[in-house]
Order: structure tokens, then C-alpha cells, then sequence
């Protein structure tokens, strides 16, 4: 059983292989989500575009174009790659030149959960230098830019620059990112978390479910208690507990009130 979420793709020009791979990885790999699958190059292509998968399970020999000429189409492969082909002595000995993986037809169980094991620790170690890759890069901002921040989804990390977070709000133990393009992130980490990360990037706590970035902030209004109208015309309530803090920050600010 796999301990992180995989978004994967399956590349086979024949609908039974497809199905039987689906119900292999569905039957060992609970970890591995297939969202998309693919009867050609082109559609592999395609949705390899359109998903950005971790992992893709691709067939060698298909008509027209092979596994190989998907890889072509890619100036660059953020994805693993685990190869599923039959007999194919020039594309087998290419991939052990390569030292990739690849799996013959029909697929032995054991070779496919050690191929699993191997693209899993990749796909981590891929992750992970993301992640570093964004810490050199705050490092190197300071906070002269805006930086970006690290928000862990189910299916992956989306890093997002701090800037056009609009506001946060709880959800038990997730976090819903609320962005100026209408996006929305739920992310699986708690509100206290990021009220902690965002704070000295002009975000307050108003409310025991919210965090809202100053930036957006258009007024103060005075019904229910107090609450803020955002520039996406939000309104976010105050608590009793924060309203004086909240209300002194603000006429710091020069916000309307």
C-alpha cells in the first residue's frame, strides 16, 4: 500500500490491457489514482498535458506512434516513467541502456510492486526538491517579493505566491485558500498553521474559521457585530475576542471604518 496520493496516466493502444492494469493498481496500489487513460500517442500526449501526472504507464509498441515518440514530445519529463510492452528486444535493451523500468506482458504482480516501490521513492525525492527549490527561492526573495507557499493537496503541492491569497478559512483539520483568480485549494493542514506562516505578510485572524490577507480588505462594516467586506465582496465575520485588535490594525492600515 502506497503512503502518498500518485495521480498517474495509462498509455496502451488496447482497451483490455488498459482495463487490466486499472484493476491491478486498484486491487494493490490504493495509493495510485489513474486520471486519465489514453488509446494513442497523441491522447497520451495530450493528457499528460492536461493532468501533469507523477507517474505514466506506457505502452512501447502502439500504431501510428510509439511510447517512445510520447517522451519526444517533452522537452522536459516531470513524470515517472514505468514501461509496458510486450516482447521487444530494440525497446527493452533502449530501457536497460536506460536503467527504467518496464514491465512484460502479461504483467507478473511481483515485478509490477517492485516497479511501484521504485517510481514511489522517485516521485518523493521529486517532491521533495520542489520543496527545496521553493525554500532557496524565499530565502533568496527575503520580502522584497512575494513568496510563495508550499499548500499540500490531496493530489500534490501547488505552490502559490502569497500575494494572491485573498483569504483562509478552516475546515475542521483542512484549510480552504480562497485566490484572486477564484480558485479554490483545500489543503490538509490546519488554519492555525498558516495564521502562524502568514502573519508577517499582512494577514489577520479575525475569527476562530478565518484569515484574511489586509490587501483585500475593502471596509469595515458595522452589521452583525463587525465584519470585513473583501474586494470579491466577502464578508468576513469578527469574533468578539479579536474585534478591538482587528479594529486598531485596520485604522493603522488606513481601512475604512
Amino acid at each position: 500500500m502506497q503512503h502518498m496520493n500518485i495521480r498517474s496516466i495509462i498509455i496502451d493502444d488496447e482497451p483490455n490491457n488498459v482495463e487490466n492494469l486499472q484493476t491491478i493498481i486498484g486491487t494493490y496500489c490504493l495509493g495510485i489514482e489513474v486520471v486519465a487513460t489514453a488509446n494513442s500517442a497523441a491522447e497520451g500526449i495530450g493528457g499528460i498535458k492536461t493532468h501533469r501526472p507523477d507517474l505514466v504507464f506506457l505502452d512501447i509498441q502502439m500504431p501510428g506512434a510509439s511510447g517512445f515518440d510520447v517522451l519526444k514530445a517533452f522537452t522536459t519529463v516531470n513524470f515517472e516513467v514505468i514501461f509496458i510492452t510486450a516482447y521487444d528486444q530494440y525497446g527493452i535493451q533502449a530501457i536497460k541502456f536506460s536503467a527504467l523500468d518496464y514491465l512484460l506482458k502479461p504483467i507478473d504482480i511481483a515485478e509490477f510492486k517492485t516497479a511501484i516501490a521504485k517510481a514511489s521513492k522517485k516521485i518523493s525525492a521529486r517532491r521533495q526538491n520542489h520543496n527545496i527549490e521553493n525554500l532557496l527561492e524565499y530565502i533568496k526573495s527575503g520580502q522584497r517579493d512575494s513568496p510563495k507557499i508550499a499548500l499540500p493537496t490531496l493530489a500534490e503541492i501547488q505552490y502559490v505566491k502569497v500575494n494572491t491569497i485573498i483569504r483562509c478559512e478552516a475546515e475542521n483539520n483542512y484549510t480552504t485558500f480562497y485566490l484572486d483568480n477564484g480558485e479554490q485549494i483545500l489543503v490538509c493542514k490546519t488554519l492555525k498553521e498558516y495564521d502562524e506562516l502568514l502573519q508577517p505578510h499582512q494577514f489577520i485572524r479575525t475569527h476562530q474559521s478565518h484569515l484574511v490577507n489586509l490587501q483585500f480588505v475593502k471596509s469595515y462594516l458595522k452589521e452583525d457585530g463587525g465584519m470585513l467586506l473583501l474586494t470579491d465582496q466577502t464578508k468576513i465575520p469578527i469574533s468578539r475576542q479579536n474585534k478591538d485588535r482587528v479594529r486598531n490594525i485596520l485604522v493603522s492600515g488606513h481601512i475604512l471604518i
